[in-house]
């Protein structure tokens, strides 16, 4: 059974910067694309970032663009998602996720989940 287990996430003052990881347990993930999604409290999950299996091809929410950054690294079977610029609404649990679609808005629907790492701004 394929688990993914984040970490990184912390406390951080608003305008900071967090670099969250995200091993795979088995190799088989390594031909899946790979996503971070969040879910702040009392809030759906949602979307942050996309990364395909080359990671060649990026894809970010709104709210992420520009400030965030997703990046894999395919011989530590491992996805990062680099955070800047930290704003109190980026509080949430966040959570790495692996699927061999394409189809980021089944926020619910992808193969594989992690557990969650959590991520606290203060202003």
């Amino acid at each position: 059974q394929v688990q993914l287990v984040e970490s990184g996430g912390g406390l951080v003052q608003v305008g900071g910067s967090l670099r969250l990881s995200c091993e795979a347990s088995e190799r088989t993930v390594i031909g899946y694309n790979k996503g971070w999604f969040r879910q702040a409290p009392g809030k759906e999950r949602e979307f942050v970032a996309a990364i395909d299996v080359s990671g060649g091809i990026t894809y970010y929410s709104d709210s992420a663009q520009g400030r965030f950054t997703i990046s894999r690294d395919n011989a530590k079977n491992s996805v990062y998602l680099q955070m800047n610029s930290l704003k109190p609404e980026d509080t949430a649990v966040y959570y790495c996720a692996a699927d061999r679609g394409w189809e980021w808005h089944r926020t619910y629907g992808m193969e594989y989940w992690g557990k969650g790492t959590l991520v606290t701004v203060s202003s």
